[in-house]
């Protein structure tokens, strides 16, 4: 018989029901007795807590709107960088047309020492990618589609959209600041997910770095030789004398690819020995336990 754990949403047997025997997210939130022993505090200012907080519970909590990204949202920016690649075609196509002004592509979706204070390509960047190089998003796809839940579950998904978000504008803005610095005059732009990707990469890897995954689906390798065998190409890509003429750039954002590893390399040491390491690769976070699953928002 399934049983149905009110911490974290999900459907556990009985031998796994209890929030200890599922390695709970809500366990490191659960600051608050009053849900077994009585308080000492005036009821008055619990349910004036609770008037100010009823919205944003109902969107939140299990069941609700925004619930159902409670550990699915690595899956949810997945799918974001999907919808954005036929956005970005549509877009193409409409300044082929003349539907869209020159210059409407590189405005909306790449990062550039020419627009560096259009804020919004900060984020826009991150989850848009090539649109002639179908390898870049597929790439970014499935080491996100991998290894993303598996950090998600461990720091829970706010944190996690935070540290996606952050260490990929992050990256693609070192990108263009070093191109600002090493070749000025020289128009660069970034776009992708990679420096995002990497700082996931840069966590798990702390977090297990002994975790077996399958190179190309075939051999099997440690994740550290995996993310460091990367971040290893990076540097000898980024300063190699073939691409000085672009400060190291190239056609890939080498120097992202290595701060969003540093990111999440440093980020890893800072939440390593809070809760389990993650021992085994998953092909799901909480959405295999249905809407509001097992991840805090």
């Amino acid at each position: 018989m399934p049983y149905r754990c009110s911490r974290c949403g999900g459907t556990f047997c009985a031998e796994h029901r209890l929030p200890e025997n599922h390695d709970c997210p809500g366990l490191s939130e659960w600051d608050d007795p009053s849900g077994i022993f009585e308080s000492n505090f005036d009821d008055s200012v619990r349910t004036e807590k609770r008037r100010t907080s009823g919205i944003l519970d109902s969107l939140t909590s299990t069941g609700g709107f925004l619930g159902y990204f409670r550990g699915n949202m690595a899956y949810l920016f997945l799918a974001i960088m999907w919808v954005m690649f036929l956005f970005e075609w549509l877009v193409i196509l409409g300044m082929q047309n003349g539907l869209l002004p020159f210059g409407t592509f590189s405005a909306l979706f790449t990062l550039s020492t020419q627009n560096p204070l259009y804020v919004w390509t900060w984020v826009t960047s991150v989850f848009s990618h090539s649109p002639f190089s179908f390898y870049h998003i597929v790439g970014n796809s499935i080491v996100l589609y991998f290894f993303g839940p598996p950090v998600e579950r461990y720091i829970g998904s706010r944190k996690f959209a935070l540290l996606f978000v952050g260490a990929g504008a992050l990256a693609g803005l070192s990108h263009v600041g070093s191109a600002l610095i090493l070749t000025p005059g020289v128009t660069t732009s970034v776009l992708g997910a990679s420096g995002a990707v990497f700082a996931v990469l840069g966590v798990l890897t702390v977090l297990n770095p002994g975790l077996r995954i399958y190179l190309y689906f075939l051999i099997p390798i440690p994740l550290w030789l995996f993310t460091f065998g990367f971040a290893a190409l990076s540097v000898v890509f980024f300063l190699s004398p073939g691409t000085a003429a672009t400060a190291g750039q190239g056609n890939v954002a080498h120097f992202a690819h290595l701060v969003g590893l540093v990111i999440g390399l440093a980020y890893g040491q800072r939440v390593k020995g809070k809760r389990n390491v993650p021992s085994e690769m998953s092909l799901g976070g909480g959405m295999r336990r249905g809407p509001g699953g097992g991840g805090r928002f």
